[in-house]
């Protein structure tokens, strides 16, 4: 009788907050807590899973440079290259005496320090090499957009600036320091000793960018660093001098904005090979009962709830009182490699997948689904939970023919490469569930 009593109490609280501007009014009247009122489990309702592809995803301005690749068993191959603009905030030597005495300066090396942020996918166990390019083409974004996305790309000098080969140690305070080709690094230093370097705009002019660029066969991992907190620290010393002190000429990146992550996805001979383009979906029908999300490369899941529109037949005056959406991921889909991630997010979309929103709560919050981590033997109760009786009901209450649909990415979708797989409605061992409760008045 308690739940009973407090089912009606949320009803009320749901349906008095409002609905979409199609939906009509709905009145919560003395007829609707009559005491004859019955509450119904409903859990028989269609629910048709599928994948998409975004067209795009902005990756500019995410605060985290992503290198790296690695051979997904389920997705493919994932790539990511990090491009960046460099600046200083000083473009000459000391010359405490006279302008003469920068001739006694020499140059002694450059290179590339990368601080870790604590992001990685993949196994970290294995040797991780990428490569440093010099970037062609000026590093800014098309005429009508201020954005870098994950699928943009500029054009770079084959030559190698410089290369490192190491195992990652991502999760500790720590950084890696890739040494450079010193005539590149010596080119710098004479043309800011000769003055021909004395600005940011003459320095872009000689170096537009930078490209980090995963190599080599056993990278099997990708990896974030901070880019407030990376250099390329260029060294020099007063020639024949007794002072033994480095000097050093710090270039960094300040605009975030000029520095994105290309990552891409070669999905050749995987189960997602045939995915379409960013407005059409690929069922789960084609794909082994089984949805797919992909942070960075834009592949996510998407609900679709057909026959929903039916529940008000079951009664002439009736209503959602709350629904709850069960995702569970498909068993031997994860591992230490590729861990579940804590939460997955829900957006609202049309037909063409075109994201109006986010699905929000009564009280105007974010839906977020948590991972329920309680252990069993077959995982049969690890899986995410979201309550989505709101949306659901203002599908019915809708006018227009016109759906909606649900679409499921994981947090940080534009700055990593997290993913997973779930099952649909028919899968074998983990099944989508979705549990209605329905008043009838």
């Amino acid at each position: 009788m308690h739940k009973f009593i407090l089912m009606l109490f949320f009803a009320f609280t749901l349906f008095s907050c409002g609905t979409d501007t199609d939906a009509g009014e709905f009145v919560v009247g003395s007829d609707y807590l009559t005491v004859n009122n019955k509450v119904i489990l409903i859990d028989t309702v269609t629910v048709e899973m599928s994948t998409i592809n975004f067209d795009s995803l902005v990756t500019s301005g995410q605060s985290r440079i992503l290198v790296g690749n690695y051979t997904d068993p389920v997705f493919g191959k994932v790539q990511s290259e990090s491009y960046f603009q460099l600046e200083s905030d000083v473009y000459a030597l000391p010359s405490p005496g006279s302008d003469t005495e920068a001739v006694n300066y020499v140059f002694d090396s450059i290179s590339m320090i990368l601080k870790y942020n604590n992001y990685f996918y993949g196994d970290t166990t294995k040797v991780q090499t990428f490569d440093i390019h010099r970037v062609l083409q000026k590093i800014k974004p098309n005429t009508d957009d201020y954005n870098f996305y994950n699928n943009s790309t500029l054009s770079y000098s084959a030559a190698s600036l410089g290369s490192v080969s190491y195992k990652p140690r991502p999760v500790e305070k720590d950084s890696i320091n890739i040494k450079m080709d010193p005539v590149f690094g010596s080119e710098i230093f004479q043309r800011i000793k000769k003055r021909e370097i004395t600005d940011f705009t003459s320095f872009t002019e000689y170096l537009k960018g930078l490209v980090l660029v995963p190599s080599g066969p056993d990278s099997a991992s990708i990896i974030g660093f901070n880019p407030s907190t990376s250099v390329v620290r260029m060294y020099y010393s007063k020639y024949q001098s007794t002072d033994e002190k480095s000097l050093y000429i710090d270039f960094v990146i300040t605009d975030t904005g000029k520095q994105f992550n290309s990552i891409s996805l070669d999905k050749s001979g995987t189960i997602l090979q045939s995915l379409p383009i960013s407005s059409s979906k690929l069922s789960s029908s084609l794909t082994n009962r089984q949805g797919f999300i992909q942070s960075g490369t834009g592949v996510a899941c998407r609900i679709d709830f057909p026959n929903i529109k039916q529940l008000k037949y079951i009664a002439d005056k009736g209503a959602i009182v709350d629904a709850e959406l069960i995702l569970k991921p498909v068993n031997n889909s994860f591992s230490e490699q590729y861990p579940l991630a804590d939460s997955i997010q829900v957006h609202v979309a049309d037909n063409l997948n075109r994201i109006s929103g986010d699905l929000l709560d009564p009280a105007g919050y974010s839906v977020y689904g948590i991972l329920n981590k309680k252990s069993d033997e077959f995982n049969e109760n690890m899986g995410y939970s979201f309550r989505i009786g709101n949306f659901l009901q203002r599908e019915i209450l809708k006018q227009s023919a016109s759906r909606s649909s649900l679409i499921l990415t994981l947090p940080g979708i534009n700055k990593a490469v997290n993913r997973i797989v779930l099952g649909d409605q028919k899968h074998l061992n983990n099944k989508i569930q979705l549990k209605i409760y329905y008043i009838t008045y």
